[in-house]
């Protein structure tokens, strides 16, 4: 039916929670991977050995995750996101991975591009970023390379300010 719903087992050498879905499983590049329960991964992903992906968690199609990145709980990963673990990556040089923490509650907009980077807990990536440096918890960033738009004490004034830019936009 288009679709593969885990009951906690391990499939292709991957980890899968209970009730996480992956759609389109014959679409999907996964291996050596965990993925948390209730989470979903969309097709013409690649996830590879490794990654930790987190509980209620969402990863969107045509997304690369690369060894070395563990992704936190309730986190959006748009469409199209590539993640790196290499800085200067070479033909002759040894390879050094780097790793990337994404925090709990974070989304990562579509079309982003992730260096080897932690990113804190509750923060925004705008679609399109590049993000080279460190994101402190409750930020907003975007741009290229992405940038601190707003900043936040905490998650309720962070979601206060999204409610609020929301229901501008509706009104629009």
């Amino acid at each position: 039916h288009g679709d593969y719903r885990a009951g906690a087992l391990m499939i292709e050498n991957c980890n899968i929670g209970q009730e996480a879905v992956v759609y389109h499983p014959d679409l999907v590049n996964i291996y050596g991977c965990t993925i948390g329960a209730f989470s979903t991964v969309g097709p013409f992903v690649e996830i590879q050995r490794g990654v930790t992906i987190g509980k209620f968690s969402k990863v969107s199609s045509h997304t690369f995750i690369c060894d070395g990145v563990t992704i936190g709980n309730r986190v959006f990963v748009g469409h199209g996101v590539m993640f790196t673990n290499d800085l200067y990556p070479s033909i002759t040089a040894p390879f050094v991975k780097l790793l990337t923490i994404v925090e709990d509650d974070v989304a990562i907009g579509s079309g982003s591009t992730i260096l080897p980077v932690r990113i804190g807990e509750a923060s925004i990536i705008g679609a399109g970023s590049v993000v080279t440096k460190d994101v402190p918890p409750y930020s907003v960033v975007a741009g290229n390379p992405a940038r601190i738009m707003h900043q936040f004490n905490d998650a309720d004034k962070r979601r206060a300010y999204i409610e609020k830019e929301c229901h501008h936009l509706r009104s629009l």
